[in-house]
């Protein structure tokens, strides 16, 4: 999944067409979507991509279950709730998302439970957050590389962020890792921005990581 972490839409347009062929799904974080709102959504299914809304929404049952509806109709493929809010929260969120996805007439959206952020090096409620988001029905979690054979031993999908190249810099992520040590623990998905957004050739770079994802999964 590339990260769009660029503030302005057209500079993310951009990056997303150069690195297209490479990229299935584009992230819209805080920044874009506070630039642009769901015009990036918009412009970015326009191209063809999937989009992953890295909203982390965090408030009361109702309220995100109001916001996740209104995202699910906007038919945005993934969507992200902190796992910390607990497991009604999560539930109501979940709930109104597949909502308004079905609302809208889209079909397959997955819920994430957002447990440990990567930059942060302390882990220690990894476990409780998996198990709410598990009972509150989310389809996956995000985590770190090191937490995804736990995730999927409680049958849920992983998106692994924090990925960077053997040799990049970690900027502030506490708990990185490289494209191919998280698919050889087994995660679903990997988002991947800097490494791709900032690189001197963005094409280049993401046409590195594709081949380090290739060459890792057809060793599984």
């Amino acid at each position: 999944m590339l990260a769009l972490d660029v503030g302005d839409l057209t500079e993310a347009l951009r990056v997303a067409t150069l690195v297209k062929p490479w990229f299935a799904t584009a992230k819209v974080g805080y920044e874009l979507y506070a630039e642009a709102g769901p015009s990036a959504f918009d412009a970015l299914q326009g191209l063809g991509l999937q989009v992953f809304a890295d909203l982390k929404l965090h408030d009361i049952p109702n309220t995100v279950a109001r916001g996740a509806r209104v995202l699910g109709r906007h038919g945005v493929r993934f969507l992200n709730f902190h796992a910390s809010g607990g497991v009604a929260m999560l539930k109501a969120g979940v709930d109104a998302f597949k909502e308004g996805g079905r609302e809208g007439g889209h079909d397959a959206l997955v819920a994430l439970g957002v447990t440990v952020l990567t930059s942060e090096a302390n882990a220690d409620a990894f476990d409780e957050r998996l198990r709410w988001s598990s009972e509150a029905g989310c389809d996956g979690v995000v985590c770190a590389a090191d937490e995804v054979r736990i995730a999927h031993a409680a049958k849920l999908r992983t998106m692994v962020p924090g990925i960077r190249l053997p040799g990049q810099d970690t900027d502030d992520q506490a708990r990185p890792s490289t494209p191919e040590r998280a698919i050889a623990d087994g995660a679903d998905w990997l988002v991947i921005g800097r490494a791709v957004t900032r690189a001197d050739d963005p094409s280049k770079a993401a046409e590195t990581v594709h081949a380090l994802v290739e060459r890792a999964s057809l060793s599984q």
